[in-house]
């Protein structure tokens, strides 16, 4: 079937879910390390620690994706997981500040980031149904832009607490009570967010409900969805391989920052060491340069939804990327305090596209049948990058990079910068806007018009 356009406020509904997303997101990436270190983790334990994030989706994420694509109920194809997943993540964020030990805490943030990839997966694949493709990137510009308003309410929550509405920390050496109020307020937010757009959105039924049922039992048991699932992977369209190497490098550069910004900062810009003055305020501002990129982004993303209309996806997140690699590059050539401003805005003009561009280009690729599974899929080549550096990043900076911090920020802006490059490579097909064929419907499933690199020509 032909899907109708989608009003602003529609697809805004639609996306809103993803503001409680990044909610649990934003508070594990502010928190959970000086969390871990509360219980008593050593500095040299942390990354172990955090390896549930990257491992979780890279379980989760392609099997929700396969489940979602063969349910329909009362709730729909994908709203049954945002529920699910809602409840799951908003109960683990209600029990992460009140964790006894380190090892209760890194439990909890298996559930928790696992609960939160079963709510997110489906989102992303949320768009590739409802919307008509020409409207794909608005849809994806629209949960950046949430995304972004998330990440900064989030990541900013205890200071808010604590600085505007007074909230007093007694307890010293356990976790501060304004960071357990700001995990419970943001239980409330995600669940909220989460049934926002559950009550507000409909999804369209297959149009042939017996061919639908045909297919589910055709591929029901384990074994049928182990086969489809390693077969998918093998066979993944040609495009989504080109974006598979957009997507290592980028989240490879990522990491790089996530990790090493702020201690480059604190040492190297500020000149302190641990538990000195002028670490702590380096930490501080590295912090706020976080918050800078957020805020950025989430403002970018307004501009994204009007050059959506004007350009392709893969010629925006080029000059994305291109514009985050040089923020990154730049803070290694003007380490200086008010010059990291400057990066920041680069980078954030960067996480704005790479929250959205790449997923639209994606949903231009894949088949309208498969759009869960592929979406779970993709998410291989954001997580096995972080695992790759999480791992592989420790013995580089001994041998490689001297020590230093700020040298790892470099490599990854080079990364980036990379990343960058190679969406020159990706076939313009992405960005092609064809009428559906015979040959791309697919039994069961609404009609979505696929992109041609889709087909066997692929």
């Amino acid at each position: 079937m032909q899907k109708p356009r989608l009003s602003f406020w529609q697809v805004w509904n639609m996306s809103f879910g993803f503001l409680g997303i990044q909610f649990g997101w934003g508070l594990q990436m502010a928190n959970m390390s000086a969390i871990y270190q509360y219980l008593g983790a050593k500095e040299s334990n942390l990354a172990i620690l955090w390896l549930a994030a990257p491992l979780t989706g890279l379980l989760v994420q392609p099997v929700v994706g396969y489940c979602s694509d063969r349910t329909w109920g009362r709730l729909g194809r994908r709203r049954p997981y945002f529920l699910a997943g809602a409840i799951l993540a908003s109960l683990a964020l209600v029990a992460m500040p009140n964790s006894g030990t380190v090892w209760m805490a890194a439990g909890l943030l298996w559930i928790l980031d696992a609960s939160i990839n079963i709510t997110m997966e489906p989102f992303r694949a949320f768009v590739g149904d409802l919307l008509p493709r020409e409207q794909r990137k608005t849809g994806f510009a629209m949960q950046s832009l949430l995304i972004g308003l998330g990440a900064v309410l989030s990541s900013s929550l205890p200071y808010l607490l604590t600085n505007v509405f007074g909230v007093r920390n007694d307890a010293a050496g356990k976790i501060p009570h304004t960071v357990q109020l700001a995990f419970y307020l943001g239980s409330f937010v995600f669940l909220a967010a989460v049934l926002y757009t559950i009550s507000t959105t409909r999804e369209y039924p297959p149009e042939d409900m017996d061919a639908f049922r045909k297919m589910k039992a055709e591929s029901a048991g384990i074994g049928n969805g182990f086969r489809e699932i390693l077969g998918g992977i093998v066979s993944m369209p040609k495009a989504m391989r080109q974006l598979a190497v957009v997507q290592f490098f980028t989240w490879f550069g990522l990491f790089c920052m996530w990790i090493y910004f702020v201690p480059a900062v604190a040492g190297k810009v500020f000149g302190g060491a641990p538990a000195t003055p002028e670490y702590e305020r380096g930490s501080e501002w590295g912090g706020v340069c976080f918050s800078v990129y957020n805020g950025t982004a989430f403002v970018f993303a307004f501009v994204l939804l009007a050059l959506v209309k004007k350009f392709t996806a893969r010629a925006i997140h080029r000059i994305c990327l291109l514009c985050g690699g040089g923020g990154l590059v730049l803070a290694f050539l003007v380490p200086q305090q008010y010059s990291l401003i400057a990066s920041m805005l680069l980078v954030g003009i960067a996480w704005a596209s790479i929250l959205s561009m790449p997923y639209a280009m994606l949903a231009n690729a894949i088949p309208a049948g498969k759009m869960g599974f592929y979406m779970g899929v993709f998410n291989f080549f954001i997580v096995i990058p972080q695992i790759l550096a999480a791992l592989g990043l420790g013995p580089v900076m001994e041998h490689v990079l001297g020590g230093n911090p700020m040298n790892a920020v470099l490599l990854g802006g080079c990364s980036l910068g990379l990343a960058g490059l190679c969406v020159g490579f990706v076939s313009k097909d992405v960005d092609n806007f064809g009428e559906v064929s015979e040959g791309d419907r697919v039994p069961g499933q609404p009609d979505v018009p696929l992109a041609p690199v889709a087909r066997s020509r692929g």
